[in-house]
């Protein structure tokens, strides 16, 4: 492959990672805990929203205690969501990268 053609692939390449990226960034990531919070996250790990869900009521300390755990868990599953899904879109780019390394 000349070396023109190869800069086209690889311009193209960045291209598709962008609108890759953009993508992801613009997707927003839902994730719930313990049936009573909702955590919405942007792909860029920006947090959107929290939501208690009807019916949790805070009768004790314990209860506040409960609902932090449950914020941080859906936080959690949502950060690990978007990983997941940046790693699996995003991989293929870099196993392509990885194989032109010879060519530069």
């Amino acid at each position: 492959m000349n070396q023109q053609a190869m800069l086209r692939k690889v311009r193209q390449m960045q291209q598709e990672m962008l609108k890759t990226q953009e993508e992801i960034s613009n997707t927003d990531f839902v994730q719930s805990a313990g049936g009573v919070v909702k955590v919405t996250m942007k792909g860029t790990k920006e947090i959107v929203s929290v939501e208690v869900l009807d019916g949790f009521e805070i009768e004790s300390k314990e209860d506040y205690e409960m609902l932090s755990d449950m914020i941080v868990a859906a936080c959690k599953k949502a950060y690990d969501e978007i990983d997941k899904t940046t790693e699996e879109k995003m991989g293929k780019y870099q196993a392509m990268l990885g194989g032109m390394g010879s060519f530069f």
